[in-house]
């Protein structure tokens, strides 16, 4: 089955008892159980849930994995999969990631002796060097957040199976439409689907989608024990979002193309980030993992400082200031006050987030106004 028929259809077959076309939602915390020692499929709605279930089965089917997991968040599922790693393991993640993963990491799970190694991971010297007996884990996010650069999956992939490490891929920027990091090389696929998945702002959730069976029993321990479900509502939402996901990501993909031109040849745009530009690092990289180049671009001001940069998002009409992206709106964010405000001030310049960045993203509008409006604030 090709993905768009996937995506409408998932792994669902219309209710038997009264032939329902959607999965329904199935708002109950518990279920009778037939007898003191039998035990129906569903027992408790943290342990599972009809209506989460199939969220689980649709996600997993689209990213081309044998299981999958939903959660409250985004940030619940990466907490999930951190889970799995004890005391003392090490991980190399990318030096660029969202700011609540690296919140996440150094200021939660680093109280708990994990250590964190933030590095280029197009580097392979540089991650061979910081492997011990204690790696468990390399951690990236491909295209990054928010300056969209590009991982290679399969050399990593081929690189932790040689070292026997479980390589994490933050598939949130691409979604399943335009990237699939299992057959690439990839151990678990992480998903904020409070994002592109879900695709209207308005639901708080995170998916894992895995192969590996032992790996896949152990976060469906860690995910009825500690509880960071999401609920049967916000699944029902989430798959209604699925159901649209190729038509979406394609509308997305074609206005960041349109806005990503007018923006490089901007008279008071500096830099323009967006991963189709042919002379973009490793664009050629992504061209061979994705099926396009996603719907988000950042771009820095050129001479400006934090004040200016507010006149300009303060002067958007279509696109609102405001944070998450992949909704059908254009939103634009200002990364150094928002999504990576947990980073010191000299953090967030090492990786080139400096005060006039701002990233778009870019919704299913039509262009031409997208355009207009981004051109009005710039004057």
């Amino acid at each position: 089955m090709k993905f768009n028929t996937k995506a409408v259809h998932g792994d669902h077959n219309p209710d038997n008892s009264i032939g329902a076309i959607m999965v329904p939602i199935y708002q109950t915390s518990t279920y009778r159980q037939p007898s003191l020692l039998t035990h129906g499929e569903y027992g408790y709605s943290r342990t599972s849930n009809p209506t989460r279930t199939a969220l689980e089965k649709a996600v997993a089917a689209l990213e081309y994995g044998q299981f999958g997991l939903a959660f409250g968040s985004g940030l619940a599922a990466i907490d999930a999969v951190i889970r799995l790693l004890s005391p003392g393991d090490e991980v190399i993640a990318g030096k660029e990631l969202y700011g609540g993963t690296y919140r996440l990491f150094k200021n939660i799970w680093e109280r708990y002796q994990i250590k964190f190694h933030f590095t280029d991971l197009n580097d392979l010297t540089v991650i061979r060097s910081l492997i011990c007996l204690k790696t468990r884990m390399i951690w990236a996010e491909t295209p990054t957040n928010p300056l969209l650069n590009i991982v290679d999956i399969k050399t990593i992939g081929i690189f932790s199976k040689k070292h026997k490490l479980i390589f994490v891929v933050d598939n949130t920027f691409s979604s399943p439409y335009l990237q699939n990091p299992l057959p690439l090389g990839a151990d678990i696929v992480v998903h904020s689907a409070t994002k592109y998945l879900g695709g209207h702002s308005d639901i708080v959730l995170g998916c894992v989608v895995l192969n590996d069976e032992d790996l896949a029993k152990k976060l469906y321990y860690i995910q009825n024990a500690c509880g960071a479900i999401c609920g049967p509502m916000d699944s029902f939402l989430a798959l209604r979002g699925i159901k649209t996901l190729h038509v979406r990501m394609q509308r997305h993909c074609e206005n960041a193309s349109k806005i990503a031109a007018f923006l490089r040849a901007h008279n008071k745009v500096d830099k323009v980030y967006w991963p189709g530009f042919e002379d973009h690092p490793n664009h050629q990289i992504a061209e061979a993992q994705m099926k396009d180049f996603g719907g988000m671009v950042s771009f820095s001001l050129l001479n400006s400082n934090l004040q200016r940069t507010s006149e300009v998002i303060q002067k958007l009409r279509i696109f609102t200031l405001a944070e998450s992206l992949g909704g059908v709106e254009s939103l634009c964010g200002h990364p150094a006050s928002m999504t990576h405000a947990s980073l010191s001030e000299k953090e967030r310049i090492s990786i080139g987030i400096v005060p006039s960045l701002i990233r778009l993203s870019v919704g299913i509008e039509d262009a031409e106004d997208l355009i207009a409006d981004l051109n009005n604030a710039l004057k």
